[in-house]
């Protein structure tokens, strides 16, 4: 088969499919398998690839009509201008954390300290350590293997970083007793902590695009009831491990800003802000530890 028709076949498949973006999926692994560029489909559509291709493409393109993600067939996402390694067990890095990382952004200073919670793949503690210079991070997950992804993408970009497993602050609970012990400086604190926890309804997991229920991890998605639990927890939790005027970013779902506002507010964070995403639905919600 030529380029163009083996395109042909993978959009048309991928549509009857019900996959939203058939044809930029079709072409986007069709290049995974050729080794290819866009401008391949435009300049040499008429070209013979080989049987070995082809069969490689049709095995692919099953399993996207599957609706298995096109991250987890191709193992990769771009994330910043930043290659990530993803697997089932991380959340695929959107643009819309994006968001969050540039304000962030703003906001750091070198030689910061900054605490990732719920880190999964470390799309953004490496992203931020990427940007800056000499900024240390530690990034928590309750998965280890998805912290396996996250050291492999440390590896990757050639950062620094520290990745520890376990329930939310417990990790660091254990960290500040091993200082203690040892002698060194008492206490951990961090001049910024920011979070992309789990903020989906419980019951409103089963009504998710194939793609994200059946393939991205549940730890990840399932936020509770309301989908606040975690956004209880960090907050109350987060003050005894921030340095005085420390920074705390929030990814929301959309809805969520007055809630999250509202907790941040209780627990004492002052100069809260709301930012919108590229849709123009709330994305981030940010504020400082007052005292």
């Amino acid at each position: 088969m030529t380029y163009g028709e083996l395109y042909e076949y993978g959009k048309r498949t991928l549509g009857e499919a019900g996959v939203t973006e058939a044809a930029l999926d079709a072409r986007l692994l069709l290049e995974y398998i050729c080794h290819t560029d866009r401008n391949e489909l435009i300049v040499h559509a008429d070209h013979n690839r080989s049987g070995m291709e082809e069969q490689f493409y049709r095995t692919v393109i099953e399993k996207r009509a599957e609706r298995v993600p096109l991250q987890h067939i191709t193992g990769e996402q771009e994330f910043m201008g930043l290659s990530f390694r993803v697997n089932e067990h991380t959340l695929i890095p959107r643009q819309d954390t994006e968001i969050l990382v540039e304000e962030a952004m703003r906001h750091l200073v070198d030689g910061m300290r900054i605490l990732d919670m719920c880190t999964g793949s470390g799309c953004i503690l490496l992203s931020l350590l990427k940007y800056s210079n000499e900024c240390e991070g530690i990034g928590v997950d309750i998965s280890e293997k998805a912290l396996e992804v996250a050291r492999e993408n440390a590896a990757r970009l050639q950062l620094s970083a520290a990745f520890l497993a376990g329930d939310l602050f417990a990790p660091l609970e254990s960290l500040e007793a091993e200082r203690t012990v040892r002698g060194g400086r008492h206490g951990v604190l961090f001049d910024m902590v920011v979070a992309n926890p789990p903020y989906i309804e419980t019951g409103v997991i089963a009504a998710l695009m194939p793609e994200v229920r059946a393939h991205e991890p549940l730890a990840a998605l399932d936020g509770g009831e309301d989908g606040l639990s975690f956004y209880r927890r960090i907050t109350t939790q987060a003050p005894a491990y921030m340095q005085r005027g420390a920074y705390l970013f929030f990814e929301i779902g959309c809805g969520q800003a007055q809630a999250v506002t509202a907790l941040m507010q209780e627990t004492g964070f002052g100069g809260i802000e709301v930012l919108r995403d590229y849709a123009g639905l709330d994305r981030v919600v940010y504020g400082t530890k007052a005292y």
